[in-house]
């Protein structure tokens, strides 16, 4: 435990060290500049505000910039990859936020199911905020630091929104993809009709100070910052810490042998087969790479 908290603090000080570059060196660039006065200036226009955090790291992935701009009764937050966190930590997480009397739910952004539930969530706080309005169009602002999944939940949401509508149109999808940065501009999809409510889904935004060397290491591990920005053998040496730390790997120790012994050729080639059958169907998108490497990430960031 304890060679992982130096080398917590090693990488969590070479991120923070990164963040205060100009240009290339760092993230935050003109461009995120742009995209975080673009997000704020929306904020008082919209109607509801959907703040998407990574369930994993429920404090540390917070859009901090939200905090003084959004009024608490139009905000939403929404813990994305909970499929990765450990599901008794994500449910007290969910009861803390609870008892602050902030509206939260908790997602896997390819998950039918959740994905239905969060947009009748949506519908019911829309509905609410719009009381008394008999016909009316809505706007969500979906916003949070990078690589959280605002994507993917968008995508989720326009396609089983416009699938129950009865006007279907023209299925749009944002890109996603396991490294952060990749949505460059604000765009609007459609998730509802009768009334309409449209989502706007929009760059991440990630401050370039970051408060302490936990946070950001915790941020560097769950993929919030790009691998190649920090020395990724130091990030490797990290993961593999907390890995042992956690004694996960204890439970794949005999996995190989257990499979081998125990399945006749046929059924690993039927096994193989459904696997890949299943990977197809949940990857809804020809640009959906984000589940071909969620497996090396899971469950290994420590919550906060």
């Amino acid at each position: 435990m304890a060679t992982a908290i130096s080398l917590s603090r090693r990488l969590g000080a070479a991120v923070r060290e990164v963040g205060l570059k100009k240009g290339a060196g760092g993230w935050y660039g003109p461009h995120m500049a742009a995209a975080e006065r673009a997000i704020l200036e929306r904020v008082p226009l919209v109607d509801l505000v959907v703040e998407v955090r990574d369930a994993r790291i429920p404090f540390t992935s917070a859009f901090e910039s939200l905090r003084r701009r959004v009024c608490s009764h139009k905000h939403m937050i929404v813990l994305n990859k909970v499929d990765l966190a450990n599901h008794s930590l994500t449910e007290k997480w969910l009861k803390h936020f609870e008892n602050r009397s902030c509206l939260c739910y908790g997602v896997n952004a390819h998950n039918k199911d959740n994905i239905k539930e969060l947009l009748s969530i949506v519908r019911a706080k829309i509905k609410e905020l719009k009381v008394g309005e008999s016909t009316y169009t809505a706007t969500v602002l979906l916003a949070g630091i990078p690589n959280v999944g605002k994507s993917a939940i968008t995508n989720s949401m326009h396609q089983i929104g416009r699938i129950s509508a009865a006007d279907k149109g023209k299925l749009k999808h944002a890109v996603v993809s396991p490294q952060p940065g990749e949505t460059k501009d604000i765009s609007s999809y459609k998730i509802a009709s009768h009334p309409n409510i449209y989502i706007l889904d929009t760059p991440g935004v990630l401050s370039p100070k970051i408060s302490d060397d936990d946070s950001a290491s915790k941020l560097a591990l769950t993929g919030t910052i790009k691998d190649s920005l920090v020395e990724e053998c130091k990030l490797a040496r990290y993961f593999l810490a907390v890995l042992n730390s956690s004694e996960e790997y204890k439970h794949w120790e005999n996995l190989k042998d257990a499979v081998d012994d125990t399945l006749s050729l046929n059924s690993r080639e039927k096994l193989m087969a459904d696997c890949h059958t299943n990977q197809k169907r949940r990857r809804q998108y020809s640009s959906d790479h984000t589940q071909d490497i969620t497996w090396l990430r899971k469950s290994q960031a420590s919550p906060g």
